[in-house]
């Protein structure tokens, strides 16, 4: 059954912390996964949320901690002693391990990490410490199964049985050579199948899918999305075998992605969520915000230029929301899908002069069919003289607004800037100046002799 976190049962577990009632917190506790645990200890304070944790196992606190927000978990932590965070530590993996201690002030990183039991955990960590955010190196973790490509399968069964014991997942078996070199790969089913004294050297698969530490963790999804990897193995430049990554870390870094590409598009300066301050949320906002406004008013100043059409026809001012409005919209659609396209990096690429005409021809054929509607509706307010000033002037906006979409993150990608911050409020502020001004010098020159 799914659990569902609701304000009456977290009032509940409240009231049992608040009244020390650890054997019906830990009975709680039992009918939940880690995952669930974690959404709920978001939602206490870091006090509670401490004492709730400490009634838990160490195997299953250790998971908790490594599903928690990482502002939650910085918070939350600040509750902990480097002797209590340490049992933590040691039962993690040691990819999840360097993500909290790289939370943690050095003092109490290089404490937590000289109190950990299991030493090997210890080197692990350290050796990952070093890596930059961003690289394969700083997703990997060291726990693994590697045989010698010298070993019979029932020496390499033997190898599994004692390397499992600090895998959590086996996804594979890895081949190294005498000095720890990648070789490839041998699946379970092979070694179950084959006869014992068989070398594994003669049942392996050398055509494997890897990765080096300094590979930019973007690229490291798109190869595990591409073959559909669980893991994928990762080496240094001597194509030594260092470590894995595993699927839900990428699924992490794509959500991760996926979140800040949606920031941006919303027209937010960072990241931001609901039940954050009211300081945050509006510093979070208002950048963008003001950049539209700026716009708006660069907008209002162009239309007080044409106070003499205005005056002359006030009826053109009814069609200015549906100039700033199509712009808008064709320039995020156009610039939605040129977006995909460069996150495609299968290899095959389109020239922008293929771009452009393909965009060109369908803006042509959307800006006449909404240009008869919007003209024939000059008719239907009983002012058809303004019938191709409406019909040409969202014409002209649909086919600017979608050469604008294609150019505009195409530059932004080539100059090295993230091309998502294109399909936000730029480009709908850039058309709604763009449209007005073009809407008004056609009704200029089309009304000049009224």
């Amino acid at each position: 059954m799914t659990f569902e976190l609701t304000q009456d049962y977290l009032d509940q577990l409240i009231a049992y912390i608040e009244a020390g009632d650890d054997e019906r917190l830990r009975a709680e506790m039992e009918e939940l996964y880690p995952a669930d645990i974690s959404s709920i200890l978001n939602e206490l304070d870091a006090e509670p949320a401490h004492y709730l944790l400490s009634l838990l196992d160490e195997s299953v606190g250790a998971e908790i901690l490594a599903n928690l927000d990482t502002a939650d978990r910085t918070d939350f932590l600040k509750t902990f002693t480097s002797e209590q965070l340490a049992p933590l530590v040691n039962e993690m993996d040691s990819d999840d391990a360097v993500d909290v201690l790289n939370e943690q002030p050095i003092q109490v990183r290089e404490e937590v990490i000289g109190l950990l039991e299991d030493r090997e955990q210890a080197r692990f960590i350290i050796d990952l410490l070093h890596y930059e955010d961003g690289v394969a190196g700083s997703l990997m973790q060291k726990e693994l199964i590697k045989i010698n490509v010298n070993l019979t399968v029932n020496a390499c069964i033997e190898e599994i049985r004692q390397q499992a014991e600090d895998v959590e997942n086996v996804y594979a078996i890895y081949v190294v050579d005498d000095v720890g070199k990648l070789l490839g790969l041998v699946s379970l089913k092979k070694i179950v199948l084959s006869q014992k004294y068989v070398k594994i050297a003669d049942i392996y698969d050398d055509d494997i899918v890897f990765v080096e530490t300094y590979r930019p963790v973007d690229e490291v999804a798109e190869l595990m999305q591409k073959y559909d990897l669980d893991a994928i193995p990762v080496v240094n430049v001597q194509q030594r075998l260092l470590g894995r990554i595993t699927i839900d870390d990428v699924v992490d870094v794509i959500t991760e992605q996926a979140e800040e590409d949606r920031q941006v598009i919303s027209g937010l300066a960072g990241e931001v969520e609901e039940d954050d301050s009211v300081w945050l949320r509006s510093k979070v906002q208002l950048p963008w915000l003001v950049a539209g406004a700026v716009g708006s008013l660069l907008a209002a100043t162009v239309i007080n230029g044409f106070q003499a059409e205005l005056g002359k026809i006030a009826a053109l001012a009814a069609f200015i929301p549906i100039i700033g409005s199509t712009g808008g919209n064709v320039g995020i659609q156009t610039s939605s899908l040129i977006l995909q396209s460069l996150a495609d990096t299968s290899g095959l690429t389109t020239t922008l002069g293929s771009r452009l005409l393909r965009t060109l021809l369908v803006a042509l054929i959307n800006g006449m069919v909404v240009g008869l509607i919007a003209g024939t509706y000059t008719f239907l307010i009983g002012e058809p003289r303004l019938f191709f000033v409406v019909a040409t002037s969202l014409l002209s906006v649909v086919l600017l607004a979608s050469f604008m979409g294609t150019v505009t993150p195409l530059l932004l990608n080539r100059i090295g800037i993230n091309p998502a911050v294109a399909s936000g409020p730029f480009i709908t502020t850039a058309n709604d100046l763009i449209g007005i001004g073009v809407y008004f010098m056609i009704a200029q020159w089309l009304l000049s002799e009224l």
